[in-house]
């Protein structure tokens, strides 16, 4: 069978890659070092155009099947990678088959959880990637999305604000049906919380495990911590008539949580005067969608959490409670976030994504004010952030050079 790419490939130079050489001999001018996790298979990060692609060599089959997958997640918004194409057919000079390879766009700013704990860990460090895993695995158990294999391994990290917002990057075990059964939820949860127990004494044989974690117990926070997300998201509330207020209060509790209440089922309890309320709960990003319909920034949950309350002190600083919020987000922008984001040098832009760049100088600012007592004001704190703080970080955006190797 000969060579062929199915997919929307976006870069016609995807075809000019070595695909008559297995992954692991690539040459390295094809290549870009990114940090990458633990994966059965091989994958490589291929440079071209200035976009960088995550190549995983796996059989047709599976190559196949995940990317149909990845494709049904991205049209239910679930938080997974995009996928590009399936390179099948695929032989070496010899004549011998080679596997098939899937190609998915690589996510910027994203890491593994060994690179986000690399060095002494906290324990603070390990809880917000777990609430950002317990989120996403309750998220994608909502699409009816059952993952067989979910673990710290098969996740991508992402700064948001002081949290971290999590992807799922292999499917390879996935299945995605109407609804989620209990019994595929409770094994989901099972895998979930072995896997997690390997990969956290993986970290303390490695030493980079804090000596006050207790590995076992990490495992089963995530799932207490799954199951109080689930409960609320799902759970029946019963209330007398009188207290309709506790209605609205789940819901804000939903929406702090970043999700959002499609519709309300409520129906009378047989023989009482109760009411029985079951909240409709769709994909979360209540935060995201304010701030994208406000401003055009397309961040994160908690970022945009963040950025949104700014944008509220704004206004009442401002003095513009009553005028139209359309029009006090384009001043927020044009007067506060963009003079920020500007006023870091442009070589140092490439560490963090505008969005958390902006949320840890607001940061920075708060902490310095506290130690002045006073309040620093933005243009003070930037400087002190750059010099002090953002100097000393790594590059989380994927490093491109502007000649592409494959460019005639």
């Amino acid at each position: 069978m000969p060579l062929q790419i199915t997919g929307a490939p976006s870069d016609p130079d995807l075809i000019r890659l070595p695909w008559d050489v297995p992954l692991e001999e690539w040459p390295v001018h094809h290549l870009v070092t990114l940090p990458r996790g633990i994966s059965r298979h091989v994958v490589r990060f291929a440079r071209l155009s200035g976009r960088v692609y995550a190549i995983k060599e796996i059989s047709t089959r599976y190559a196949k099947r995940e990317y149909q997958l990845l494709w049904d997640l991205a049209r239910h918004d679930a938080p997974s990678v995009e996928p590009v194409a399936v390179v099948t057919g695929r032989t070496a000079p010899d004549g011998s088959e080679l596997d098939s390879a899937l190609i998915t766009r690589h996510l910027q700013f994203s890491l593994p959880y060994r690179a986000v704990l690399s060095g002494s860990v906290r324990p603070d460090t390990l809880t917000r990637l777990l609430d950002a895993l317990a989120v996403l695995l309750v998220r994608l158990h909502l699409t009816g999305f059952y993952w067989g294999d979910c673990s710290l391994s098969n996740t991508l990290f992402r700064r948001d604000a002081g949290a971290f917002a999590a992807y799922l990057v292999d499917a390879e075990t996935g299945e995605l049906h109407p609804a989620i059964s209990e019994g595929q939820r409770s094994h989901d949860i099972d895998v979930a919380h072995v896997n997690i127990y390997g990969e956290m004494l993986d970290l303390e044989a490695g030493g980079l495990l804090h000596p006050t974690i207790d590995p076992l117990a990490f495992a089963e926070q995530l799932v207490e911590r799954y199951q109080r997300l689930w409960d609320e998201l799902t759970e029946d509330e019963i209330i007398e008539e009188v207290d309709w207020h506790r209605v609205d209060q789940r819901v804000r509790r939903l929406n702090s949580l970043g999700f959002d209440v499609a519709e309300m089922m409520v129906r009378r309890k047989a023989g009482t005067s109760r009411l029985i309320v079951r909240p409709k709960v769709v994909d979360s990003g209540h935060h995201q969608r304010r701030l994208l319909r406000l401003t055009g920034l397309d961040v994160e949950e908690n970022q945009a959490r963040r950025l949104l309350n700014d944008l509220d002190s704004f206004r009442v600083s401002m003095g513009l409670r009553h005028e139209d919020e359309a029009i006090v987000a384009h001043r927020w922008l044009a007067e506060v976030f963009q003079p920020v984001v500007n006023a870091i040098p442009a070589d140092l832009r490439r560490k963090l994504e505008p969005a958390q760049l902006f949320h840890e100088v607001l940061d920075h600012r708060w902490y310095m004010s506290e130690a002045a007592d006073k309040d620093v004001g933005l243009e003070a704190a930037v400087r002190s952030y750059v010099d002090n703080v953002l100097v000393h970080k790594p590059d989380e955006k994927a490093v491109i050079v502007t000649s592409d190797p494959l460019s005639p």
